[in-house]
């Protein structure tokens, strides 16, 4: 049986486990999900040795960064970021061949982008961690300004939180939370900025998931704010996992979201989960057909296949 898992610490909030386990039996996929927790990195070696059928982890705070000197090569996107959150797990005769990806981009950028409104042209990133990386690398693409909240010795497009004020909150009116703070069971933390600022043209967004409303949605909420937590991220991270792919079938994916465009015609974002889609196949999503004329990866490279 296939192995699959999660290494991380502390993981007593991740939903990853039942999530994966659910999905295994209602897709018929011989694998299992086990959470691996951790609480050094140099453990990871231990975990990839003892067991044997282990092919794939998703790796969470705070070893997004830590893991990358255990891996043999990375993804563009990880390369770039300089932080993994799946690693492939390649046995081979001559030994294990380790790949690093970052799917946070692809499941931040589909999560966020239905919520942007005109005005959400600035952003404020709370914490400097793995996981920020992610998303400063999805707002870059998305053309957003953004600025880190950081406790530590400040670089460049980074501000103390003491620093935050009414004006910082006024111009940032999306506010990305990307600290664990507020994660079950320590469920009343949030990041210490003035909240008393926010208002209704501002776009909360937590990557904690666990609990559904965090103490830093709740506070947007009482501004009358629109908030937004990570659990969709992490379906999205999910299905990007592409778990049993078979690249000489026929494809077999989920439609994102899907617009009439003026210029090109039916746009759709599809997720590929099983087999290869290519340039010129017949796709049918319901009862609509039409042909792939052209196909972009994530970020908006043009390809013959995916």
């Amino acid at each position: 049986m296939k192995q699959y898992g999660l290494i991380g610490y502390p993981l007593t909030h991740s939903f990853s486990k039942k999530h994966f386990t659910e999905k295994f039996e209602t897709e018929k996929i011989d694998a299992a999900y086990n959470n691996f927790e951790i609480d050094s990195i140099s453990r990871f070696p231990d975990i990839i040795a003892t067991n044997p059928e282990l092919i794939g982890l998703n790796v969470t705070i705070p070893y997004k960064e830590q893991v990358i000197p255990y891996l043999d090569d990375l993804n563009d996107a990880a390369r770039e970021i300089g932080a993994v959150n799946t690693v492939k797990i390649i046995r081979r005769k001559s030994g294990v061949f380790l790949k690093g990806f970052n799917t946070d981009t692809f499941g931040f950028e589909t999560s966020l982008k239905p919520l942007l409104k005109p005005h959400h042209t600035k952003a404020l990133i709370l914490g400097t961690g793995g996981a920020s990386k992610a998303l400063k690398y999805v707002l870059k693409k998305l053309g957003i300004d953004f600025l880190s909240a950081s406790i530590e010795t400040l670089k460049e497009n980074e501000i103390s939180y003491d620093a935050i004020d009414e004006k910082v909150i006024a111009e940032r009116l999306l506010i990305i939370n990307a600290t664990p703070l507020g994660t079950y069971p320590k469920v009343e933390g949030c990041a210490n900025i003035p909240y008393q600022f926010l208002t209704t043209r501002h776009l909360l967004f937590d990557l904690v998931y666990n609990p559904e409303v965090t103490r830093f949605m709740a506070q947007g909420l009482e501004k009358g704010a629109t908030v937004k937590n990570g659990y969709e991220m992490l379906l999205l991270q999910a299905e990007v996992m592409e778990l049993k792919a078979n690249p000489d079938s026929l494809a077999v994916g989920t439609v994102v979201e899907s617009h009439l465009s003026k210029g090109s015609g039916p746009i759709a974002t599809v997720i590929v989960r099983k087999g290869t889609l290519r340039q010129g196949d017949i796709v049918v999503a319901g009862s609509f057909m039409g042909r792939v004329r052209v196909m972009k990866n994530d970020r908006g490279k043009t390809v013959q296949d995916a």
